[in-house]
């Protein structure tokens, strides 16, 4: 039986990520994550979604991955947070695109 099976299932999406669980993501895959964290499984609707697993004594998150959340987590900083409260979602904000684009399309 799996020892986690009592915690409370929360699936996040990027619009939905709080300072929380940003943090618990930056902890725990301080390098990132690869495709050994990825946990892939199919929602209500049928879609395959990609996410990768992170726990508090309670709940057990699945976030969704995209590259906005690749780029957050590489640029995260705990100080552009600590005018919020842990679980204030409008807090994360989405990168901005140009921000994102490798520097390798530039000629």
């Amino acid at each position: 039986m799996d020892k986690n099976a009592h915690l409370k299932r929360v699936i996040v999406d990027f619009k939905k990520l709080t300072p929380e669980v940003l943090k618990l993501l930056v902890d725990r895959y301080p390098d990132g994550y690869d495709d050994r964290n990825i946990i892939s499984f199919k929602n209500g609707q049928g879609e395959r979604i990609e996410a990768v697993e992170v726990l508090t004594e309670d709940t057990k998150y699945l976030v969704k991955i995209s590259a906005k959340l690749e780029y957050t987590m590489e640029n995260y900083d705990v100080d552009d947070y600590e005018d919020f409260d842990d679980d204030d979602p409008t807090a994360v904000v989405e990168p901005d695109p140009e921000d994102m684009v490798d520097g390798d399309d530039e000629d």
